[in-house]
């Protein structure tokens, strides 16, 4: 899972397999260890919930997508999921969960395991 932020822009990139474990699990995690402290960004299924959601606590970063959404993205042609919600703070925040497509340019990254990309001909 990639995870790209931008003031108060957060994007998480799911492969394939990620998408099947988060489908199956109702979570998926990666970890950046910066020898004093590991960062974490989660994807989490939630009941209750009826738009992507997020917050920040201990070093970790999750984002919550409604539990019956999560259930068959995997199987599904849909691409993703959007949301800005409004902090209690006023802060304005933009979320994106999407699936990894194929990079159109050359990158050095194993892509094997990325959606192909829809705007790439056969």
């Amino acid at each position: 899972m990639k995870i790209r932020i931008k003031g108060n822009s957060i994007r998480y990139r799911l492969t394939k397999s990620e998408v099947e474990i988060f489908c199956k699990t109702g979570r998926f995690e990666e970890t950046t260890d910066f020898g004093n402290t590991i960062f974490t960004y989660v994807l989490e299924a939630k009941e209750g919930i009826h738009t992507l959601d997020a917050q920040f606590q201990n070093n970790t970063i999750t984002l919550f997508l409604e539990k019956k959404a999560s259930k068959n993205w995997f199987e599904t042609s849909q691409i993703g999921f959007h949301h800005s919600i409004q902090k209690a703070n006023g802060a304005t925040i933009q979320l994106l969960i999407e699936k990894d497509f194929v990079c159109m340019d050359e990158t050095v990254e194993d892509q094997s395991d990325n959606y192909p990309n829809p705007k790439m001909g056969n």
